[in-house]
């Protein structure tokens, strides 16, 4: 249960701060207050559940060997419903529908390979800094996958809004950040980028 409740913490936090941040009108500080949310929330949790906080992580740490079959469809749920409720506290509660905004602001090809590239890098830095046998147990994990957030909100953002979670596209559908119609391009787009990084960290370490 504290893995799950864990869960759904990190990922409510991680949509809270970007849907805050695009509809807010900050969106030039959404690279950098999402990292650093995504950072201080792997600190937080990272002893708890692992602290995936997004399905294509999970996807990724399970093929991995590294997250039991039994977890992965509870930690994807929690993730999935802190995400959906965060975008609800976000529009109802917070903003009231301050504003809307237009993603994906290029065409399909462009979206698809933001949210692939940026999941791809994501889910592998994690791997190598968070599972692999030479990095386990470091203090420093938080700060590598926060980083590499903020790095890719700021060079894919503005061509696909920068989610790389099907959880946090989940949430920026909600609030109308994306058209649910196109929201497929970012779940495929992000769970290939996903799997890929893990079958590209199995190639290079092995089974370790």
């Amino acid at each position: 249960m504290k893995k799950i409740l864990n869960e759904f913490i990190g990922s409510f936090f991680w949509t809270l701060s970007m849907v805050m941040c695009l509809l807010g009108n900050a969106d030039q500080y959404t690279g950098l207050a999402v990292g650093a949310m995504l950072m201080v929330l792997v600190f937080a949790g990272g002893h708890l559940s692992g602290a995936h906080y997004n399905p294509v992580v999970t996807v990724a740490v399970w093929l991995r060997g590294k997250c039991s079959v039994s977890d992965v469809p509870i930690y994807i749920f929690a993730q999935l419903i802190g995400a959906a409720i965060a975008a609800i506290v976000v529009d109802s509660v917070l903003l009231q529908k301050l504003g809307e905004l237009n993603f994906p602001k290029s065409g399909l090809l462009s979206t698809f390979g933001s949210e692939f590239l940026g999941s791809f890098v994501i889910v592998y830095v994690l791997l190598n800094v968070a599972t692999a046998k030479d990095t386990a147990g470091n203090s420093f994990y938080g700060l590598a996958v926060g980083g590499c957030l903020m790095a890719c909100i700021y060079s894919f953002g503005n061509l696909s809004g920068g989610a790389f979670s099907p959880a946090v596209s989940l949430g920026m559908a909600i609030s109308k950040i994306i058209p649910f119609s196109s929201i497929w391009i970012y779940w495929i787009a992000e769970l290939m980028g996903g799997i890929l990084a893990a079958f590209t960290f199995l190639f290079v370490n092995g089974k370790d």
